[in-house]
């Protein structure tokens, strides 16, 4: 069955003014739509026509021979997982249960925030910045290009996307400002509970 691009979970102005609709009608719309185009002629007629996005991704993994199919659903996975990380109005310093493990793992929301931007801001060239549960310690982690702490073992809790078509046509080379309205704006803290 070929995989479809999935609807974002929100109005594709429902970000403004910290993304704007013009960004997610190139980024959702386009580069995330040619993932999925891709991966869809990428499995057409082999064993992994009827897998699961997850499970195509693990059995792709470290496999230089289906690097291609990795690439594609890794980033078909970790955009989808991208925009539910994110919501109109999120953003700040979360409560509950994910405020609490932040709290407890990283000394402080302003330490977790810190060292959260510093992952995003030191992926050099294209990218993601993580928050992970780590046999229920949280962490913070990167990965460069497709990769996804989905081949570690580990539970994503949210991600922020540091490629720069994410931030360009509104921040430009800024990506520091990109991080910073994601932090403050954007975070959907629900979500990552929700993961935990």
């Amino acid at each position: 069955m070929a995989f479809q691009l999935p609807d974002l979970p929100y109005a594709q102005d429902a970000l403004e003014p910290h993304i704007s609709a013009n960004t997610l009608s190139f980024h959702h719309g386009k580069h995330h739509n040619a993932y999925v185009t891709n991966l869809n002629g990428l499995i057409a007629g082999t064993d992994m026509e009827n897998q699961s996005l997850e499970e195509i991704v693990l059995a792709s993994a470290g496999d230089a021979s289906k690097a291609g199919i990795f690439n594609n659903a890794a980033q078909v996975w970790n955009h989808t997982f991208y925009w539910h990380s994110m919501k109109p109005g999120g953003g700040g310093k979360p409560t509950g249960k994910i405020g609490a493990a932040i709290e407890r793992d990283f000394g402080s929301y302003a330490e977790f925030a810190k060292a959260f931007a510093a992952a995003g801001g030191t992926q050099f060239g294209s990218g993601w910045a993580w928050l992970v549960s780590n046999n229920g310690t949280l962490e913070i982690r990167k990965t460069p290009n497709a990769e996804t702490p989905l081949t570690d073992g580990v539970t994503p809790l949210l991600t922020m996307d540091v490629w720069e078509h994410a931030y360009y046509l509104d921040f430009q080379n800024s990506r520091p400002g990109y991080m910073s309205a994601f932090l403050e704006h954007l975070v959907n803290w629900d979500f990552a509970e929700a993961n935990m």
